[in-house]
C-alpha cells in the first residue's frame, strides 16, 4: 500500500526517557485503560524466522482473516517457507494454494531478499522504525502496512502505529467516532512509545466484534 501523506509520524522516530512498562503506560490512558483491564497484559512476539513473518504479511495483505489463514495453512504445508525453498517452488504449484499471481511475484521478491540477507534481523539494529519500513517498501510487494507488521511482529519494534490497517481503523473508530487517518495518529500520540502495544488491544477490541475483516496491504 502506498505511503498517505499524513502517516509520516505513524512509526517512531526514537525516544530514550519514556516510562519503560507498556501496560502501566497504556493503562494510563482514558480510551485504552479498560482494554487494558479487559485483556491483561498483551505481549509483542518477535521470535521466529523474519522471512516467514514478512510471508505471512504478504499473504494477509487485503484478505479476510479466515481466507488468509486458509491460504498460510496449504502454503506452508505444502511447501518448505524458507528463501531457498520458495525460490525453487514452481509458480503454478503456489498459485494452487490460492496465492495470486501478483502474490507470487511478491513471496519470490522477498524470498531473493532474503537470500541476500536483507531480512537478517542484526542488519536493522541501527535503524529506527521509519528507516526499517522504509528499507523495507523497496521490496517489491512490501508497501507501508507490510513493513510495520514485520517491524512489529519480526523485529519487536515498540512504538509503531499500523493506521494503515483496517481493523485498526475500525477500533479507532469504534472508540472515537469518523476520524481521518491524521486524526488517529494524532490521537495516538499519549500512546508512546508503546504504540505497537496499544494496537494489540485495538486489534483484540476490534476482533471481539469484527473478527473476520480483510486487512490494508
Amino acid at each position: 500500500m502506498a505511503p498517505d501523506a499524513d502517516d509520516d509520524d505513524a512509526v517512531s522516530h526514537g525516544t530514550s526517557d519514556e516510562p519503560q512498562d507498556p501496560h502501566a503506560h497504556l493503562a494510563g490512558d482514558e480510551t485504552l485503560a479498560p482494554l487494558v483491564e479487559s485483556y491483561g497484559p498483551l505481549e509483542l512476539d518477535p521470535t521466529g524466522d523474519p522471512f516467514e513473518r514478512l510471508v505471512v504479511s504478504l499473504v494477509n495483505q487485503q484478505l479476510s482473516s479466515a481466507s488468509a489463514a486458509a491460504i498460510r495453512e496449504r502454503l506452508f504445508d505444502r511447501f518448505e517457507v524458507t528463501s531457498e525453498g520458495l525460490l525453487a517452488a514452481d509458480e503454478d504449484a503456489l498459485r494452487d494454494v490460492g496465492l495470486s499471481r501478483q502474490k507470487v511475484d511478491y513471496v519470490q521478491s522477498a524470498a531473493e531478499a532474503a537470500r541476500e540477507g536483507r531480512l537478517d534481523r542484526n542488519r536493522f539494529a541501527a535503524m529506527d522504525d521509519t528507516a526499517v519500513v522504509d528499507d523495507l517498501t523497496d521490496i517489491r510487494g512490501v508497501g507501508d502496512w507490510t513493513g510495520k507488521m514485520f517491524a512489529m511482529f519480526a523485529l519487536g519494534r515498540e512504538d509503531v502505529f499500523p493506521v494503515e490497517d483496517l481493523g485498526i481503523r475500525r477500533a479507532m473508530e469504534s472508540l472515537h467516532g469518523d476520524l481521518t487517518r491524521a486524526e488517529m495518529v494524532e490521537r495516538a500520540e499519549p500512546w508512546r512509545p508503546f504504540r505497537s502495544y496499544a494496537a494489540l488491544y485495538l486489534w483484540h477490541h476490534h476482533e471481539d466484534g469484527s473478527p473476520n475483516v480483510p486487512t490494508d496491504g
